[in-house]
């Protein structure tokens, strides 16, 4: 039974869910033995307790060849040494500081889509979407640098990162390519020059390990791609999503209006506390994660003896998690096809209790999470009250089940100021 990353593996870890349930014992081709588990509490319990236990599974490869060996990929002490210097870049505090430049990106989204609206003229949100957040990480990641040392040719040199969804070798080349402009970026930063503000980039410059050693050039480049292919493709794809779904149910738009008007009436009233109190909106978004998760299958492989629910997990095995399948599980979601935000109203039963994890669990659960929630929260409070999205197509995108979850073709709206 071949797996893969793609189409053809979520109809048989499907198949497999439904025929023998939510832990199911699998030999590949290979001879290799695997486990699709869909069962919540192991899930759990691999993701955080015995995470230690496992390494990255197959099909990070392509991964690898497109990142190096930065935070998603790495393994063992190096992503540990790179984790704990990398972390203090994101704490609230430091994302708060990138706000001013989330409200920049909306407005120039606003003035856009306002001349769109003016002319009558279609909006492929899929591709806004994807600019607005590719944007957003470039300028918080080289502020200054964006404008002066990327930007230079009027053409922005990381767009085929959102232009070209497919990943593959020509995608790899494209961006080593860009690896001679990062460099250079990076030396004129370590000899005091460049832009001297605040941004991820210089969080990065400053970060040491428990011996005082910083991050090496080469260490530093797959850091910061890995930033900014993972920080803009789970923004954009889940901000994707959210117009569809907003489009296809008026009564989650009125109150998504209804909860930014209350706590952001214009932008000098947009601060991290109005945007916590932004609950309904925060429901919307953890929904439409429920239902496209930006990374559909996580695997992991064991590097010692594991121990599953009386089933034994030698070194050497292959686990197949899947966020798609098991949000869509409906023993633990009733009426899981249904795009329902009360789900996530808060409730007396804890959030760790819910099996839901589009940005994994335990330690590796990725440290941009908060970054994304709020420029997502930005973006729809300061847009959605402006701008009213029609679907100009009303069918169901299809998906396209490749390393992310995306809509395998571009959705087009007909944009209107309200």
């Amino acid at each position: 039974m071949a797996l893969g990353i793609d189409s053809e593996t979520l109809a048989t870890l499907q198949e497999l869910q439904r025929e023998f349930g939510d832990m199911v014992r699998i030999t590949k081709p290979n001879g290799r033995l695997a486990y699709f588990i869909n069962d919540a509490f192991e899930v759990r319990r691999i993701l955080t307790r015995r995470h230690s236990k496992y390494h990255k599974g197959p099909g990070f490869e392509r991964v690898k060849m497109l990142l190096g060996n930065g935070l998603i990929v790495s393994d063992g002490d190096v992503w540990r040494r790179s984790r704990r210097m990398i972390q203090p870049a994101f704490s609230r505090q430091n994302v708060h500081r990138l706000m001013k430049v989330m409200v920049e990106c909306c407005d120039r989204r606003a003035m856009h889509w306002a001349e769109l609206a003016a002319n009558g003229e279609h909006c492929n949100i899929t591709s806004e979407t994807s600019d607005f957040a590719l944007e957003l990480i470039l300028i918080s990641t080289f502020s200054g640098d964006y404008e002066t040392r990327i930007m230079t040719a009027g053409d922005n040199p990381f767009a085929f990162l959102s232009r070209d969804s497919t990943r593959d070798l020509s995608v790899v080349m494209k961006v080593r390519q860009l690896r001679e402009l990062l460099l250079s970026i990076i030396a004129d930063r370590r000899a005091g020059k460049g832009s001297q503000e605040f941004d991820f980039l210089s969080m990065y410059l400053q970060a040491t390990d428990k011996e005082g050693r910083s991050f090496s050039d080469s260490e530093l480049l797959d850091e910061l791609m890995t930033l900014i292919v993972a920080g803009f493709e789970t923004s954009a794809n889940t901000l994707n999503w959210v117009w569809y779904l907003v489009a296809k149910h008026p009564e989650v738009e009125a109150r998504l209006i209804a909860d930014a008007r209350q706590f952001v009436p214009n932008v000098s009233a947009l601060d991290s506390e109005s945007l916590g109190a932004m609950q309904y909106t925060q429901q919307v978004l953890e929904e439409t994660l429920r239902l496209y998760p930006p990374v559909w299958l996580f695997t992991r492989r064991s590097h010692e003896l594991d121990e599953l629910d009386n089933f034994d997990v030698a070194p050497d095995t292959d686990i197949y998690l899947s966020p798609f399948i098991l949000h869509r599980t409906d023993h633990y979601w009733p009426n899981p096809e249904q795009f329902e935000p009360d789900r996530f109203a808060p409730t007396d039963k804890p959030k760790k209790d819910r099996p839901f994890f589009p940005f994994s669990l335990g330690p590796r659960r990725c440290l941009g999470e908060y970054f994304s929630f709020l420029e997502m929260k930005v973006h729809l409070g300061l847009l959605l009250p402006r701008f009213r999205m029609q679907l100009i197509d009303d069918s169901q995108p299809e998906l396209e089940l490749g390393i992310n979850l995306r809509s395998s073709k571009d959705i087009f709206m007909k944009p209107m100021e309200r």
